[in-house]
């Protein structure tokens, strides 16, 4: 069975990751890119679906772990009664190949420690042939093998391999798992040690970089860091997360695959990635953007492949029982498919900011946002089916229609700046079109709120994101009231929910799921834009307790079982930590400028 979520830690090389649990077990890795079928996928079902376990032989009396700073290696202390013991986790900076390097380090005594490890390749449903040469063990089916060395003897038995061995104060034993194409011969050995040095080199180098000033530097660090981890180095996507179907409620249905790139993502990576300093990063992922999109405007995605990749075809996994019995388990992502009209804005939005942030202008860029803002201006009044992906039928939702407001507002400012004057009477006229007719449908004046969708008395998260894209000042009683509106309805437990999905909502899903964490980011926004710093204080600081040990944010939060929840690592909760952090540090010292001398 696979452990909390929390008690996993990632490892990366800007190709793929893999999560490694807190007893010593790595339970997911795909290979040789994030969206390849599991070799280890215990995570989804069981130990017969592939794992790769190394730990104390007896039982563990405590387990503390960290990241060495400012990198992704992990480190894992056991302390056994016999001693203790590190195991030290990386995946080594790619040249080729992706490679897991697992250093057992002794720190006090001598403790018996036992490594087991299945390959199970195709999502944990293929057990592999074996093959043993020199000091080497290689197993593999289909067109993925992997190859294991170790400085301690391995033995093959029921297609796994196994060692057991001791472990001294002072003694490393290695071990190094190299992917490769099953007909390709293995690539040559590495040096495990030099490995490790190598990547935390590579990671300090990296966070080195940093130029953020602002509060919570190293927990905004850790963030940044692990966005980077979820970037496919080749092409520059971002992934939303390295699993598929960690389940949004413990024992349902909402469980989807999030190893792809959302165009949702962009506006808020380059933000985060320039105010720190990463030119470099933030200008590969508006670049990927960009190739991504190409095409006819009709045909704009929510979503796309690390490449690019446009078919992201949904499928279930039967074999394979579900998280905690969350089933089914499924590949691809249908909503690839949806109508989602708040892409638009989404896209033009990260192309003006790019802009503004002073990225290098890319003139591949303005001529098919034009277009795509054009196609919009046919289409916006259409419904849709919104920025939660709901599965039921679709609706005039009004988050959709202010990003479309959005798409127009920011082509318009582009080409302002540009000083072209071609079809601007068209985009002013839909943009106070748009603006015009959410304020009349899309606002419910007996209780003073934006609501989910026309004639709707449903609330949505996504209207607090209406004073912060600048559909509306803070200032104007409508956004006050939409956020008084979600404080009293959809904060469950001191958390907002995404809606209340029930026979009013649009879900089209059974109910059930914990709180979308980056929702409470956008409450702390907005409470910060409305001048109400200690209310905004007091949720952030919550929302920061909800990290694990090694400060990673998954997607959602079980308010019953007080644990969390969803695909993990989760790009978006840690995009909207660093841009509530930034908010609140930059609120602060617009309080500490005004505040008279004494």
């Amino acid at each position: 069975m696979a452990l909390r979520i929390e008690d996993y830690g990632l490892i990366g090389d800007m190709h793929t990751a893999a999560l490694v649990g807190i007893d010593g077990s790595i339970d997911w890795l795909c290979l040789p890119r994030f969206d390849s079928p599991a070799c280890f996928a215990n995570l989804l079902g069981t130990e017969e679906n592939g794992r790769w376990r190394i730990a104390p032989t007896g039982d563990a009396v405590a387990t503390t772990r960290r990241y060495r700073p400012s990198t992704l290696v992990l480190e894992t202390e056991f302390e056994t009664a016999d001693g203790v013991v590190r195991l030290i986790d990386c995946m080594a900076v790619r040249a080729s190949n992706p490679r897991i390097v697992r250093i057992v380090e002794g720190v006090r005594g001598t403790v018996s420690m036992s490594v087991r490890l299945n390959p199970r390749f195709d999502y944990g449903k293929t057990a592999p042939w074996i093959l043993a040469r020199d000091q080497a063990v290689s197993a593999g089916a289909g067109p993925e093998a992997v190859e294991l060395r170790a400085d301690v003897p391995i033995t093959s038995q029921d297609r796994c391999l196994e060692a057991d061995f001791s472990v001294s104060a002072g003694e490393r034993i290695c071990f190094v798992l190299t992917g490769y194409r099953s007909w390709e011969e293995p690539p040559p050995p590495i040096d495990a040690l030099d490995a490790v040095a190598e990547t935390e080199a590579w990671w300090r180098a990296w966070s080195g970089r940093s130029t953020y000033k602002g509060a919570w530097k190293d927990e905004v660090e850790r963030s940044l860091i692990t966005l980077k981890a979820l970037t496919y180095a080749p092409t520059g996507g971002l992934v939303a997360a390295p699993t598929t179907s960690l389940p949004e409620f413990l024992g349902g249905v909402r469980n989807w695959d999030y190893r792809y790139c959302w165009i949702r993502d962009a506006a808020l990576a380059l933000d985060a990635l320039m105010s720190a300093g990463y030119v470099e990063e933030a200008t590969h992922w508006r670049d990927w953007v960009i190739r991504a999109v190409a095409g006819d405007p009709e045909d704009l995605q929510i979503m796309y492949g690390i490449a690019g990749e446009r078919r992201l075809d949904e499928y279930e996994l039967g074999w394979l029982a579900g998280y905690e019995g969350s089933a089914p388990v499924r590949v691809g992502n249908a909503a690839s498919g949806q109508l989602q009209l708040d892409v638009y804005g989404e896209l033009a939005d990260a192309i003006y900011r790019a802009r503004r942030l002073g990225m290098t202008a890319v003139a591949a860029a303005l001529d098919p946002t034009q277009s795509f803002v054009l196609w919009l201006e046919r289409h916006w009044r259409e419904p849709d089916d919104g920025i939660w992906e709901v599965r039921g039928p679709r609706r005039q939702f009004v988050h959709s229609k202010v990003m479309a407001w959005v798409a127009a507002d920011r082509v318009v400012k582009m080409l302002q700046e540009s000083g072209y004057k071609g079809a601007m009477d068209e985009l002013l006229r839909m943009r106070d079109d748009i603006h015009e007719e959410v304020c009349r449908n899309g606002f419910d004046a007996e209780r003073n709120t934006f609501t989910q969708y026309y004639g709707s008395t449903q609330l949505d998260a996504a209207l607090l994101l209406i004073p912060q894209v600048g559909f509306l000042p803070a200032t104007d009683p409508r956004v006050a009231g939409t956020v008084e509106a979600i404080q009293r309805e959809l904060v469950h437990d001191g958390f907002v929910m995404r809606y209340i999905p029930d026979k009013d909502a649009a879900d089209g899903l059974p109910p059930g799921e914990g709180a979308f964490l980056a929702c409470s980011f956008w409450l702390v926004n907005d409470l910060a834009m409305l001048g109400r710093l200690e209310e905004a204080q007091v949720l952030f600081d919550r929302l920061l307790s909800l990290r694990n040990d090694l400060g990673l944010f998954a997607e959602e939060y079980d308010q019953a079982h007080q644990r969390l929840i969803g695909n993990f690592p989760q790009a978006f909760t840690h995009l909207t930590f660093i841009a509530s952090a930034m908010a609140l540090s930059e609120a602060a010292d617009a309080r500490a400028s005004t505040a008279p001398d004494r």
